[in-house]
């Protein structure tokens, strides 16, 4: 075992970049599309039942900021352990990096038991702050009664995966999403209109798929196959891991709690600027919410999959490979996006319609989608700046790109151009935040890569010294 660990930390060190980058990349990639069908699938099932569709997708849409909440605690500990966790297997250090894993842990089982606690209590309240109506409640209520019941298993199949990524291991990361994804997709219909639960069925499908995934997860990190490994000894919080955790992690959960933040206010723009129509408008934004999740996740995938190069080999102070990772990492996250930016553009009709039958919701969500997404192909660009400070572990550009786009850009656009273009200038809003945030990391990354290679010379420079 010991020797196919070694043979994975040799090809993080010495492996060919760009095969190396895709075969990590496209194992996670799959998974992150898959992973987006837990919801896009509860979706268009809901959207295409009879009568009801359309006001119960807008319910859905209600939940979104919920949802996004716990998937950011999530991230919060997973994507901030396992960056940390991949440094110190490069520093060969397993020791620690079993214990940020076992703290990782059961940090997940305290925080998703408090979530818990809090969500199903407080679930129609928040709701109705986020801007259900007397229409849509009914049907946001029944999906998030059973959805939260749940949210242990999505912190524990979401967050202990990153560190299954971050060991290298992207194809078993892969097929824990996909394990949950087909049960997900084989239960919906079965749940929604063969026994007809409709909304309270699609949650009931997504945590039962979701308790697979986590329980998948577990039992490969306890088996022998992996660098480091879940053991009971290791189950405690210590809170000096913690705080690092937190402090890399940060970024990844405000990025989520960010598109919490600004679900709600643009729901509840749309609803004040839309009128009469403000359900509608509401539902067109949950359609393109969920094709700009789809439209994320093979940029994750890029992203997550460069991570562990990117950690061991910042671990391993070696600078040139860092800097090529990143190259190639740039080319294919901004081909993928270029691809996906031409689909939306071409076939917007198409798109929408796996969404909802409704023809007024058609032709509102036609438009409004290529307003939204008309700059969305520079995040290629974007995402792999950001998560590139994830990777080497500095928090606080990490945390400062991850509320940039959304919290200090996208809200206050989205507060003033209504004032100037009604509701549109609501959907406009989230074209300019990409423009701008995305030439923003770019000038402070690139000053960043300077910094660091002078860093690093330095420090190699001495232990060449200190070792002669």
């Amino acid at each position: 075992m010991k020797q196919q660990n070694g043979n994975i930390n040799e090809q993080l060190a010495n492996g060919k970049v760009l095969p190396l980058l895709i075969k990590m990349a496209i194992p996670v990639a799959i998974a992150q599309i898959v992973n987006a069908l837990y919801s896009l699938v509860d979706r268009m099932y809901i959207g295409h039942i009879p009568d009801i569709g359309t006001t119960a997708l807008t319910g859905l849409g209600i939940t979104f900021p919920i949802i996004m909440i716990i998937t950011a605690f999530s991230n919060l500990i997973g994507m901030g352990g396992a960056p940390l966790a991949s440094i110190k297997i490069g520093e060969r250090d397993e020791k620690s990096a079993q214990e940020i894993m076992g703290t990782s842990f059961t940090a997940l089982l305290a925080v998703g038991a408090v979530l818990t606690v809090v969500f199903y209590v407080f679930k129609d309240p928040l709701l109705m702050a986020f801007g259900a109506s007397e229409d849509t409640l009914p049907y946001a209520s029944e999906y998030m009664g059973v959805y939260v019941l749940g949210t242990i298993f999505v912190m524990i199949s979401l967050g202990m995966n990153s560190f299954i990524n971050a060991q290298g291991f992207t194809r078993m990361g892969m097929a824990t999403i996909v394990i949950g994804a087909i049960i997900n997709i084989v239960l919906d219909p079965i749940f929604i209109f063969t026994l007809d639960m409709g909304v309270k069925g699609a949650a009931l499908a997504t945590i039962i798929a979701q308790a697979v995934s986590a329980l998948w997860v577990v039992l490969f990190l306890c088996s022998k196959k992996t660098t480091i490994r879940i053991r009971l000894c290791q189950m405690r919080i210590r809170f000096g891991y913690i705080k690092s955790i937190c402090a890399l992690g940060v970024s990844s959960f405000t990025f989520q709690v960010n598109e919490s933040i600004v679900q709600i206010v643009i729901n509840l723009l749309l609803k004040a600027y839309g009128g009469l129509q403000g359900d509608l408008y509401i539902g067109s934004m949950t359609v393109i919410t969920s094709v700009y999740q789809l439209f994320f996740m093979p940029l994750k995938g890029i992203v997550n999959g460069a991570q562990p190069i990117i950690g061991y080999n910042f671990g391993q102070r070696n600078y040139a490979r860092i800097k090529e990772t990143v190259h190639y990492e740039r080319i294919c996250s901004m081909f993928c996006a270029v691809v996906m930016w031409a689909v939306i553009m071409l076939f917007p009709r198409q798109v929408v319609s796996v969404f909802t039958p409704d023809e007024q919701l058609i032709e509102l969500t036609q438009l409004t989608i290529r307003i939204t997404m008309c700059t969305i192909f520079m995040l290629g660009m974007q995402m792999v700046n950001q998560n590139a400070f994830i990777a080497m572990g500095n928090a606080k550009l990490s945390f400062l790109f991850g509320i940039m786009r959304k919290l200090l850009i996208l809200i206050p656009v989205a507060l003033i151009m209504p004032l100037f273009f009604g509701v549109w200038g609501v959907y406009m809003a989230e074209a300019v935040a990409n423009f701008v945030t995305t030439i923003i990391t770019y000038i402070v990354f690139s000053w960043y890569m300077r910094k660091l290679e002078v860093r690093f010379a330095k420090e190699n420079a001495e232990l060449a010294v200190s070792n002669s």
